[in-house]
């Protein structure tokens, strides 16, 4: 198996320590960044729904706040963010290089997209339902996780999945300007070094990862539904 591997990807495997490097170095800024985009853009979104005019705690500052913030970081291109950032990213974590330095452009780029993807999700929510909550006597935080997180979670199983999607290809991007991982390794080995086959199978690589999670984010998305179905 090796000798066939060696034969079909001959520079992957005469530099097998540093794709396994770059390797980790993505699962690492994807575990990472996407921790703190499910936490912090998660937050936001129900922030948007909560807040909102007709929503069950309306307040027109924080709403408005908040989409001017995630309008305007969703309107810059991510290669661009990351060198605006640069000078935040190294006051804040010493470095704009490596995992360290990747984290946090990565959650600035991804977390006004899952923002959103989180408010469309929970905007779908029966109103009726939360007017029922409202009249049995539930507060603010018992209508947010008995009524939207519980009516909406197919729906967050899928914008979960399309933002972890999102967040590899921008672990890839961050490897342009030095935060390391498979994209980095691409480019470094692979076009500047004139390597196809390092190309070729990063891009495997990157369509086996991706995927993966499709599948599983479909899958619990799927079965999810179906059980919320059954009790109905």
């Amino acid at each position: 198996m090796a000798e066939k591997f060696r034969e079909l990807a001959p520079n992957v495997y005469n530099y097998s320590d540093r794709f396994a490097e770059s390797m980790k170095a993505t699962f690492q800024m994807f575990f990472i960044a996407g921790l703190l985009t499910l936490l912090i853009g998660g937050f936001f979104g129900i922030l948007l729904i909560v807040t909102k005019p007709g929503g069950i705690k309306p307040n027109r500052a924080v709403h408005t706040v908040l989409e001017i913030i995630t309008n305007v970081f969703r309107s810059i291109p991510f290669i661009i963010l990351l060198i605006f950032l640069i000078p935040f990213t190294r006051m804040l974590v010493g470095t704009s290089i490596g995992v360290k330095g990747a984290v946090v452009p990565l959650v600035f780029g991804a977390v006004p997209f899952f923002t959103r993807q989180v408010e469309s999700a929970l905007s779908d929510v029966d109103p009726g339902k939360v007017e029922a909550a409202r009249s049995m006597g539930s507060g603010t935080l018992g209508i947010i996780f008995r009524v939207y997180l519980k009516e909406a979670l197919p729906d967050l199983i899928r914008v979960i999945t399309i933002t972890a999607i999102s967040t590899i290809g921008l672990t890839t991007s961050a490897g342009a300007v030095g935060a390391g991982g498979i994209g980095s390794f691409a480019i470094n080995y692979g076009q500047n070094m004139h390597y196809q086959d390092i190309v070729n199978v990063c891009v495997v690589v990157l369509l086996i990862i991706v995927s993966l999670i499709q599948i599983i984010g479909n899958t619990l998305a799927r079965r999810t539904y179906n059980r919320e179905l059954f009790k109905k």
